[in-house]
């Protein structure tokens, strides 16, 4: 049975002479449980299930009767997808005798390791850590130029309330793409990670499955995982215990790092491959009267099997469905298609956007923006809809409301009428989804969220747990709001939101960490960080860095990823003045950057 629906909406019919959409729940829900179906499985990037994904919603915006863009439905963009092993090849010698290790039960690469050929002699560097706000360095007074470093798993202190690192929740460094970029900043020819085993008491010698570790595509350093029994055996050559070393250390943080003896020496082929592969936006188009158009996005790619991207690392290989992140977002486009489709020619057009690569960086969205089918400069506002099968207690989270100057005020007028309360505290100007893409273009932007819950990037989103009729609610108001986009007499104009002056100024140096204020492209580039843009008022924007700008170095480091800038700002606090260096166009520019405390 149906739920009670406004059939009129009297501002709108008043001022727009427009009746209410109807968006129906049940045909809402069926498109949900398609894409969240087992036959998809979970719609990873670069799969058979993405494809069948885009070929469903390329048939149901030609069903709804929108026109193709540039001659088709489809944008292709090429994307690295997830590493898989190629041959690899691990031996070792010590006191005269080789050895060679099985990979997958000795050693294994981690998914972001470099490949090629790791040769020479071996370094102890304890956990692999270098922590200058807590005192502590693994790297001081150890030449690890050249060398291959052997670190442990996670940091000291794991388990002591006490500790300067945390004790209960373990830190930043203790991530292994951490232990990467620090090994490369040391100099290291490759790192070899093993369990800490002392802190684990119990827990059996094995390795972490290939592609369950999050990192960069490729982390500049070759990067394995060796059982902890045979660096052990490493560690005894050199007289010494690798438990009691790892206890040591834990009881007083003093580092206890040294050079094994030239007689044990790694001679290893690694070969991680990287496929690119070809995936899809989906665009539709209904034309206005005039060449102006509000466009309608969500994607509806998801994370496949989990792997290092799932919640539920212990479920990581099984179906992530994502039904509400974002099969819903998707169905509600494919609904909002349909309704529109519907209607009289309206004053201007909608294009209908559905984007791939969401989930490994907006790389859909981004690619949109930098090759749009349509004249960016034509697009009114952009309307995102990332995770909307939730609603609860009818509240909704919008972010960018204050992006463009006429936003907020029709918001306020059309979402009391659908029973709806919006929050504009949870989705900020900008933010991890599509319509930061559209920003940085200056076009005004719009995201309708639900809400996070803890089914959220695991293999319990499921269809069964969406709320259709509130959806279709929610629904309801973005057709509303996009039918006073599509009318107004006039457009709105793009607000580049500013922090708020109290969140500019330095607070200290602890809590929030230090500040720099780019906004990154997660597309791929050859090497650095590219900016989508830079915040207004930030650090960045105040040494005149610009969106498009490739940052290469920073404060004299080399700069290859986003986790190499990631690692090197972690370096630093409010306050700091760092040089860095840019690709802007054929030239290199170096900027001085004094860093601030981050807003909060």
């Amino acid at each position: 049975m149906r739920r009670p629906r406004f059939v009129v909406l009297a501002a709108l019919a008043a001022t727009w002479g427009l009746w209410a959409a109807d968006v129906d729940p049940n045909r809402f829900l069926d498109d949900v449980k398609y894409l969240a179906s087992p036959a998809l499985k979970g719609r990873g990037t670069g799969t058979p299930g993405l494809e069948m994904a885009a070929r469903f919603i390329e048939k149901q915006f030609k069903a709804a009767g929108l026109q193709p863009v540039d001659g088709q439905y489809f944008q292709p963009f090429p994307v690295t997808t997830n590493a898989r092993l190629g041959h690899n090849h691990f031996e070792y010698t010590g006191n005269g005798h080789r050895k060679t290790l099985k990979l997958e039960q000795d050693f294994v690469p981690f998914n972001f390791s470099s490949s090629g050929k790791l040769e020479g002699p071996l370094v102890f560097a304890g956990y692999g850590i270098t922590a200058p706000e807590y005192q502590y360095d693994d790297y001081a007074g150890l030449d690890a130029k050249g060398k291959i470093v052997v670190v442990m798993r996670d940091e000291p202190q794991e388990n002591d309330e006490k500790s300067v690192f945390d004790g209960k929740l373990l830190t930043s460094h203790a991530l292994n793409w951490s232990k990467a970029v620090n090994a490369k900043r040391h100099g290291a020819a490759g790192v070899l990670l093993v369990a800490d085993r002392a802190n684990h008491p119990g827990e059996p010698d094995g390795l972490e499955k290939f592609g369950r570790t999050a990192g960069p595509v490729e982390a500049g350093i070759p990067f394995l995982q060796v059982r902890a029994s045979i660096a052990a055996d490493w560690l005894a050559a050199a007289g010494q215990n690798l438990d009691r070393i790892e206890a040591d250390i834990d009881k007083d943080l003093k580092p206890r790092s040294f050079a094994l003896p030239e007689s044990i020496r790694v001679s290893a082929a690694v070969a991680v491959k990287r496929e690119v592969k070809t995936v899809r936006n989906v665009a539709g188009y209904l034309p206005g009267e005039m060449d102006e158009y509000v466009i309608l996005g969500a994607h509806y790619d998801h994370l496949g099997l989990g792997e290092q991207y799932s919640m539920a690392p212990s479920q990581a290989g099984m179906v992530h469905p994502g039904a509400d992140d974002n099969a819903s977002g998707t169905a509600g486009v494919i609904e909002l298609a349909r309704w529109f489709g519907g209607q009289p020619k309206q004053k201007r057009g909608i294009l209908f956007l559905a984007f791939a690569g969401e989930e490994m960086g907006l790389l859909g969205s981004r690619y949109w923006v930098d090759h749009p089918e349509l004249p960016l400069a034509k697009a009114v506002a952009m309307i995102n809809m990332d995770m909307i099968g939730r609603v609860r207690d009818h509240k909704v989270y919008i972010g960018g409301a204050r992006s463009g100057t006429t936003l907020q005020a029709l918001l306020a007028e059309s979402l009391p009428k659908h029973r709806l309360v919006a929050d504009y505290t949870g989705g900020g100007e900008a933010g991890s989804s599509d319509h930061a893409s559209f920003e940085t273009k200056q076009i005004p932007a719009v995201f309708f969220f639900s809400g996070l819950h803890s089914d959220y990037h695991k293999p319990s989103d499921t269809w069964d747990k969406i709320d259709a009729p509130d959806a279709a609610e929610l629904l309801d108001e973005v057709a509303d709001f996009a039918t006073q986009l599509e009318q107004a007499p006039g457009r709105p104009e793009f607000v580049k939101v500013e922090p708020p002056k109290s969140a500019l100024a330095a607070r200290g140096g602890s809590g929030y960490g230090a500040w720099f204020g780019s906004v990154p492209d997660f597309g791929e580039t050859p090497r650095g960080v590219k900016f989508a843009d830079v915040t207004a008022g930030s650090p960045a924007a105040q040494a005149g860095l610009k969106g498009g700008d490739i940052l290469i170095e920073f404060d004299g480091a080399p700069i290859q990823n986003i986790y190499d800038f990631t690692y090197a700002l972690r370096g630093h606090k409010p306050g700091d003045t760092v040089v860095v260096k840019v690709l802007r166009g054929g030239e290199t520019i170096s900027a001085k950057v004094t860093l601030r405390q981050r807003p909060r």
